[in-house]
């Protein structure tokens, strides 16, 4: 029996998963909320709070999983991308914890464990996961993608930001309308109660599958400006329709590339990923869009959509089979070459 530990400390959340080959068998996440109080987070504090949750998080996970930790085979960490700071405590944790077990050590990257969440197998699971060939749109705070995914090993990126990503538009957009962080679920939320079709901002015209979400931004930038002149409750007055309008111009940018990317690969299973995923506006249009395309959609559950470990213990499983072990050399890096 394979068990792996996956440690995920990218950013803002200390999270530990077990697994026993593609089933979970726990899923733990401590969150930080200390950086509402700043409008995004902030990287020293964030790497001081990982130091503090570390511990408790990984024996709350491996607690769960009803396991002795020596029991385990392996334990992955994410090597980046993130932020520095935050990656070198789970890192660090991970060197020692395998030295001490004398188990090998797994490096994950972020980008390409949030694809591989559609293998995680659990109890109340019965559908299979995506079949290969299959497209990934992979949207988060600092990355927008599609990727073609040919194994658990073979990625191909087939097309990407060019600028911002469209998470960073959803948190710019709701900091500018003076929403609190994190801003994309507060859009999302608030967008339910107003009409997308209220107001128009411009989109990119970025020929083949890249995206550009610089000029939305700035878009909606000087609508708002333009608007406060005017009117300086404007916002307030208008603000579901707003996050409506904003929301529905970055999901039409979205699927508008996956239908390409479909229509050019031929590919009809096509799967989404990352942080952004779990925006419910962007979770029914990728129905739609399967619906009338015919393909398979797939799409993760809102626990594995934003950071989570249970994404680099699945990671860790498929790389333990391939014996692809890290030694104590690795270090993190900020920028994934995914």
């Amino acid at each position: 029996m394979i068990y792996i530990l996956g440690i995920e400390s990218s950013c803002d959340d200390t999270a530990a998963a077990v697994t026993l080959e593609d089933r979970l068998l726990s899923n733990v996440t401590a969150n930080q909320d200390v950086h509402r109080n700043f409008g995004g987070v902030v990287p020293e504090l964030a790497s001081r709070a990982h130091q503090q949750n570390i511990i408790p998080v990984i024996q709350a996970a491996i607690k769960k999983a009803n396991i002795s930790k020596n029991q385990l085979s392996a334990v992955a960490f994410t090597r980046g991308p993130g932020l520095l700071g935050s990656l070198l405590v789970g890192i660090s944790f991970a060197k020692s914890f395998s030295l001490g077990l004398r188990i090998p050590l797994i490096a994950v990257d972020h980008m390409q464990a949030h694809i591989l969440a559609h293998f995680l197998r659990e109890e109340t699971t019965s559908r299979p996961p995506p079949a290969f060939p299959f497209l990934c749109l992979t949207v988060s705070g600092g990355h927008t993608q599609i990727t073609v995914v040919k194994s658990p090993f073979d990625f191909q990126v087939i097309g990407r930001t060019i600028d911002d990503a469209a998470g960073e538009t959803f948190d710019k957009a709701a900091k500018i309308m003076g929403l609190p962080y994190p801003g994309g679920p507060m859009i999302d939320a608030l967008a339910r109660e107003g009409n997308p079709g209220a107001f128009r901002f411009s989109k990119p015209a970025i020929p083949g599958l890249d995206f550009s979400f610089s000029g939305l931004k700035t878009s909606i930038l000087y609508f708002l400006r333009d608007q406060l002149k005017q009117d300086p409750d404007f916002i307030e007055k208008n603000k579901a329709d707003l996050c409506a309008s904003i929301q529905s111009a970055i999901v039409d940018i979205l699927i508008r590339k996956v239908r390409s990317a479909a229509e050019l690969t031929g590919i009809k299973e096509i799967a989404i990923a990352g942080g952004v995923s779990a925006n419910s506006s962007l979770r029914e249009a990728l129905y739609k869009a399967g619906s009338d395309a015919n393909w398979n959609v797939f799409i993760p559950r809102l626990e594995y959509s934003t950071d989570n470990a249970a994404m680099i213990a699945i990671t860790g499983y498929f790389k333990y089979l391939e014996k692809d072990f890290a030694d104590l050399s690795a270090a993190p890096y900020a920028r994934s070459s995914f």
